[in-house]
């Protein structure tokens, strides 16, 4: 079921993943990240800011070639995975 928050936060996840191994993009990583509507609407309204906070910022980062004191990349990856954990415990049935 594609349209399942389960199913929607598993495909964040591995977007996340080759994001981080260099597979995907930071604009592929964010198209994927606003795609997962029936993940956000299952979560409360703050999770949906905070994520498009994180990859807003993420987009941005990939405009400079090197880690900046604002825009650390492997900071906000840890960051976004720190959401995906977050939103696994508190989608409803997890």
């Amino acid at each position: 079921m594609p349209d399942h928050p389960a199913t929607q936060l598993a495909t964040l996840q591995s977007a996340l993943a080759a994001h981080g191994q260099g597979d995907l993009s930071a604009t592929a990583l964010g198209d994927t990240a606003r795609a997962q509507q029936a993940l956000l609407a299952a979560l409360p309204p703050r999770y949906g800011e905070v994520l498009l906070s994180l990859i807003d910022r993420l987009e941005a980062s990939a405009l400079f070639t090197e880690e900046s004191c604002s825009f650390s990349r492997s900071s906000l990856l840890d960051h976004l995975q720190a959401w995906v954990d977050k939103a696994r415990s508190a989608l409803p049935g997890a």
